[in-house]
């Protein structure tokens, strides 16, 4: 391609791109894209493609290569812009194709952006939703808190018995390993563990003593006469 033909493209191209623009040497340019259309609440994104012109221009492909430091974007996300804009010039092969990768860059930009601000919302919903309960996940999760529980208490006790006395310790671990009235219910229900019994102790069955109503005839009245 002669000299005389680039710099008529690049004339083209500076008058659509004024301030995008930049001649870096004869036949090396750089050029700002954004996307066309970007994603709600996303952060500005902007990128600058660099393109050098080969002696077989427009016949063979430019050099191209991509900076975006400034984004959010990985080398995955760059390497798969710059593998677009190569299929993008295969198809142009043999023509002034700069304007065509620079707007076919925009629009994956736009693309790009909106697919990572979607990813972000997701992360967020699924934060803020928090994990699925099951009875894997509730098990593991009683198991961790009876043992954070049971530390706490001893922390708590060990705490205690380190402000009394070595006689109040012992009384203090007597009133521990004493067994409270509803658990010595539970344990003997029915009362079938006659040890608990004093001696003598008769069992009584109250429905034997259920009492019904009775009438009452009252007294027999006593009256006064006048005429005595």
């Amino acid at each position: 391609m002669s000299t005389e033909v680039l710099l008529e493209e690049l004339e083209v191209l500076e008058s659509i791109y004024p301030t995008e623009l930049q001649r870096v040497s004869e036949r090396d340019i750089h050029i700002e894209a954004e996307p066309d259309d970007p994603a709600d609440g996303a952060e500005a994104v902007k990128v600058t493609l660099c393109v050098s012109y080969p002696d077989g221009y427009p016949d063979v492909l430019p050099n191209l290569s991509l900076q975006a430091e400034e984004t959010n974007f990985n080398e995955n996300d760059v390497q798969g812009l710059i593998n677009d804009l190569r299929a993008v010039g295969g198809e142009n092969l043999g023509m002034a194709m700069t304007f065509t990768l620079v707007s076919h860059l925009r629009e994956q930009l736009s693309k790009l952006v909106q697919s990572k601000a979607d990813e972000l919302e997701r992360a967020e919903e699924a934060r803020t939703r928090g994990t699925p309960v099951t009875p894997e996940t509730f098990t593991a999760w009683k198991i961790k808190f009876d043992k954070e529980l049971a530390l706490k208490k001893a922390q708590e006790e060990e705490d205690k018995l380190r402000v009394l006395t070595l006689k109040e310790r012992e009384e203090w671990k007597k009133l521990g390993t004493r067994l409270t009235g509803r658990q010595l219910f539970e344990r003997n229900k029915g009362l079938e563990d006659e040890t608990l019994l004093e001696e003598g102790t008769i069992s009584v069955d109250i429905t034997q003593y259920e009492r019904t109503r009775e009438e009452v005839e009252p007294e027999e009245a006593v009256t006064f006469s006048d005429s005595d």
